[in-house]
């Protein structure tokens, strides 16, 4: 598609070009979420299977660091899509 045709298109249903973007947002947030949630678990059973069970030293500093930013920036990525959907609300 060229590039005039999709701007056409949005000129012609604003409402549903910003709504759909909010999807795409909404959908990739919520999945970074539930996929750092497994990596976490995934993590946990394998380090309770090799027989550590020091529970205090079971995730190191960089993996929070990283499980915290994802979960971040999903929730960024969910918050800007109830900002989009609501503002499609407004066209």
């Amino acid at each position: 598609m060229s590039l005039q045709v999709l701007w056409s298109l949005f000129l012609a249903h604003p409402a549903g070009a910003v709504n759909s973007l909010a999807l795409f947002f909404a959908v990739a947030g919520a999945w970074l979420c539930l996929m750092t949630r497994l990596r976490e678990q995934r993590g946990m059973a394998r380090v309770l299977a090799q027989g550590e069970l020091d529970e205090a030293e079971i995730q190191d500093e960089r993996t929070l660091r990283i499980n915290r930013f994802f979960y971040r920036f999903g929730a960024v990525c969910l918050g800007a899509a109830l900002i989009l959907s609501w503002a499609s609300t407004r066209f």
